[in-house]
């Protein structure tokens, strides 16, 4: 007869990241999400006694932004790209799913898109800008040439000014 065995599973952890808990987040293209990062920072410095030592600073990093693209679905393999606009530059970061540095990863706003890659608002981006640029050169135009066409009425001396107020 045919007989099964079955084996216990093994207790090796391959990654620190709970797998399911991140596959189950479902992010999505058009998705504004808070990305937390784990940044460790090293520092050089020397001590009392003269000889270089290397302090580690570690510290959490949120990047808030709208996904782009996410690639590979929730296989180990899979990316998402997150865009922001940082002091009017549009700033990008690709993050892994999976990766063991990032701490948490939240899903501020779901919508609903109609394209899987939204790479055209990179583009939109830009046009917004030049159009804002030439609503702003055409008002300082317009401004400068009102002022030159308005005709600049003529200076009276303080005696007259004092006769036209005392006529009044």
């Amino acid at each position: 007869m045919f007989r099964q065995t079955f084996m216990a599973k093994s207790s090796v952890i391959t990654s620190p990241v709970n797998k399911a808990e991140r596959a189950a987040l479902g992010i999505r293209a058009g998705d504004t999400v808070r990305v937390w990062q784990n940044i460790v920072e090293l520092k050089q410095g020397k001590g009392a006694d003269k000889k270089i030592s290397t302090t580690k600073n570690a510290r959490r990093q949120a990047f808030e932004g709208m996904v782009l693209a996410v690639k590979h679905g929730t296989e180990p393999g899979a990316m998402f790209t997150v865009r922001k606009v940082a002091s009017g530059v549009g700033v990008e970061k690709i993050f892994p799913l999976f990766s063991p540095s990032i701490d948490s990863i939240e899903v501020l706003r779901r919508s609903t898109m109609r394209r899987s890659k939204l790479y055209f608002i990179r583009d939109k981006a830009a046009r917004d800008v030049k159009r804002a640029m030439r609503k702003s050169a055409q008002v300082t135009i317009t401004a400068t040439e009102e002022t030159e066409a308005t005709p600049e009425a003529p200076e009276t001396t303080g005696a007259s000014q004092e006769a036209s107020v005392a006529a009044e």
